[in-house]
């Protein structure tokens, strides 16, 4: 086959035209295919070139993500080799759709993902995993109208090595046992929030799928008694065991097994467990590398002392605990290479902490002091002294950070990539010297108000590999620092620039130039209009997500040009705007779109509206004031829920004003803080 493929391909016909395509052979086309797979566009200009290359592409293709279940029968007949099927923009997949994928590519197909799909029963999925034998893995979260009827079917898949049945509510220990005998290879489960799984379905899994490496029981009702059969899996290397209540010190301490191969553990939200429980669950790991103990209990010496004996644990987080200063100095005291260390939200967590602490664990690569309110400029100095190999450093609404302090990061954390500055007093000297890490790809610099379009400015010119972007609330940014991001930092794919009453269209034209863009949140900005909006829809054919809530000046005009240009817009939320049938109307025929919020537009009507949620095929989910709920036929309503269309009905008065201060409450600080 590898011969045949490197020959030269011959015309069509003999008396067609000369293609000088056809001095490339069927190898190279599929090397040129393999660099356009994150572009639909490309991919489909490209099969469009010529008929040769069109039978090419469709040979070539091995993953799908089709956007309507309706475009399923011409995908059928077009690309017979699909081994990677993700249905998650289909909410509607019934049993004949299942039916004929199972027929259609029974022979390739590995993976699907049904994880927002509905309407399909056990009789669909038990075709699906009798005529795919080569199935190796399946996504059925939020799923919760399956029940053991279908976890039987599931357990038809005698190859399956990665399920996810997250959210399967319905679900009890007796399908679990069906999957825990028919899947042996079992490598990857989740049953988080299954809830009608206990003990003894999470036994039968332990006893029968020896091949287990990751294991998810998240807010399962279960106990000590299946963790012994748990713990003896001689693969296992993740265990979530978040927000299991039933665990607690007793039982635990009654544990007789431990697992050598666990490499991380995750007990967040686990309050009854402390270090005595943690130090039984634990004993005998040797390849421990991370562990989590967030919203748990106090963090003291007994409990980081449980740690002491792991040498390759690199990453701790204990976000929303409270920290002693005798745990302070226990993890000082660890001699294992910490790499990532989360104490978001630590209440106790003070400089003295923060310093000593990371001056014993100076090749930190990752910090997030995020809403610890009491570190002071003392805290930055060191960390950006001790730890200057620090990659990520988020620190939101640590207010009592002085400006100064940011110029520090800047001037010694050179190989910074993410920086969580959100609700801070950095101003334009903090971010001049941060514009040194040159490798910035994130920064979140929300609800700032001391930098201005000359500290934007130079970040646009020196961090061209910014991804994402977070000027929320940032009310002395204008024009021109926005311009300075749109010409220095072509990889954009992410901005926020709600409420800056100083961005006008001007702003959206510059951001136009980022061909990669696909998330713009503009929502509250007074200044642009539908002018604007056509720039973004013109330039960023990538977009995917727009919210423009509270952009009054947005209209019809705007709209057309989204349904022209926007082709894989998915999101979109309008309320407020001026945008009426017609402009609802027009945006309908994205093909891609799935989420619309629409509340509060004053030219909508009911018959405009339904019109609209009949042309919007693809549609998932719609938020709508409740006043239009008596108003729309019954039937269509109906026919949209039959389609996987979820509403969700407001009843929010209207609100013209921007509320100023009401994000304050928003960021955790109480009213009497508001000034």
């Amino acid at each position: 086959m590898k011969t045949q493929s490197k020959r030269r391909r011959q015309p069509l016909s003999p008396d067609s035209s000369p293609n000088p395509f056809d001095i490339l052979t069927e190898e190279i086309v599929c090397k040129i295919l393999d660099h356009l797979h994150n572009d639909p566009f490309a991919t489909k200009a490209f099969s469009l070139t010529c008929k040769a290359f069109y039978f090419i592409e469709s040979r070539h293709r091995r993953i799908l993500k089709p956007l309507r279940p309706e475009l399923l029968p011409r995908i059928f007949r077009r690309y017979p080799f699909v081994s990677h099927l993700d249905l998650s923009m289909c909410p509607r997949v019934d049993d004949t759709t299942l039916n004929v994928i199972s027929s259609t590519w029974k022979a390739t197909l590995q993976s699907i993902n049904l994880s927002r799909s509905r309407f399909f029963t056990n009789a669909g999925l038990s075709s699906l995993f009798v005529n795919c034998s080569g199935l190796v893995e399946v996504d059925l979260c939020n799923a919760m109208q399956l029940t053991d009827l279908a976890a039987s079917a599931i357990a038809e898949a005698k190859n399956l090595e990665r399920l996810s049945l997250a959210r399967c509510k319905s679900i009890t220990d007796m399908g679990i046992g069906c999957i825990a005998v028919g899947c042996r290879k079992l490598r990857s489960l989740c049953l988080k929030w299954c809830l009608r799984v206990g003990d003894l379905g999470v036994e039968l899994i332990a006893l029968k799928c020896k091949q287990i490496r990751s294991l998810d029981l998240s807010y399962l009702p279960i106990t000590e008694k299946s963790l012994n059969s748990v713990l003896q899996l001689q693969h296992l290397e993740d265990l979530v065991l978040e927000g299991c209540h039933g665990i607690d010190d007793d039982g635990l301490s009654t544990l007789d097994q431990s697992c050598k191969s666990l490499k991380m553990l995750n007990l967040s939200n686990c309050q009854n467990v402390t270090h005595t429980g943690l130090s039984s669950l634990i004993n005998g790991t040797e390849q421990l590398q991370q562990i989590i103990l967030a919203y748990g209990s106090s963090v003291t010496s007994d409990l980081v002392k449980c740690l002491n004996a792991y040498s390759k644990l690199q990453s701790i987080k204990l976000d929303g605990c409270t920290v002693t200063w005798s745990g302070i100095k226990a993890m000082a005291s660890l001699h294992s290479p910490v790499k990532e260390l989360s104490l978001s939200k630590c209440l106790g967590l003070t400089d003295d902490g923060l310093s000593f602490l990371v001056q014993s664990h100076k090749d930190l690569r990752k910090l997030d002091i995020t809403c610890c309110r009491k570190i002071t400029y003392t805290s930055i100095d060191i960390i950006t002294n001790s730890c200057t190999s620090l990659t990520s450093l988020r620190m939101e609404s640590c207010s009592l950070v002085p400006k100064e302090a940011f110029v520090l990061i800047g001037a010694r954390c050179s190989f910074l990539e993410e920086l969580d500055a959100t609700d801070n007093e950095i101003d334009d000297e903090g971010l001049k010297s941060i514009s040194r890490c040159s490798k910035l790809s994130i920064l979140k610099l929300g609800i700032c108000s001391n930098i201005s379009d000359e500290g934007l400015a130079k970040v646009g010119s020196s961090c061209s590999m910014l991804k994402e972007v977070d000027l929320y609330r940032s009310v002395a940014i204008s024009d021109a620092g926005i311009a300075a991001i749109g010409d220095g930092c072509p990889a954009l794919e992410m901005i926020n620039i709600a409420y800056n009453d100083k961005i006008t269209d001007n702003s959206l034209v510059s951001l136009s130039k980022c061909r990669m863009l696909k998330a713009l949140e503009i929502r509250g900005c007074l200044g642009v209009s539908s002018i604007g909006l056509l720039a973004i829809a013109v330039g960023c054919k990538q977009l995917t997500v727009l919210d423009i809530k509270k952009c009054f000046n947005i209209n019809d005009n705007g709209m057309l040009p989204l349904a022209q240009f926007s082709q894989n817009l998915k999101q979109i939320n309008l309320s407020y705007c001026s945008v009426t049938d017609v402009g609802l109307v027009a945006l309908a025929s994205i093909s891609r779109l799935q989420n619309m919020t629409i509340l509060h537009l004053a030219g909508l009507t009911p018959n405009g509206l339904a019109a609209a949620l009949l042309a919007c095929r693809a549609l998932t989910k719609v938020k709508l004031h409740a006043s239009f709920r008596p108003l729309l036929p019954q039937s269509i309503l109906g026919y949209m829920e039959a389609h996987g269309c979820v509403f969700h009905w407001r009843d929010k008065a209207f609100q013209k004003e921007m509320d100023p201060k009401g994000w304050k409450l928003h960021f955790g600080r109480s009213s009497s803080e508001v000034p």
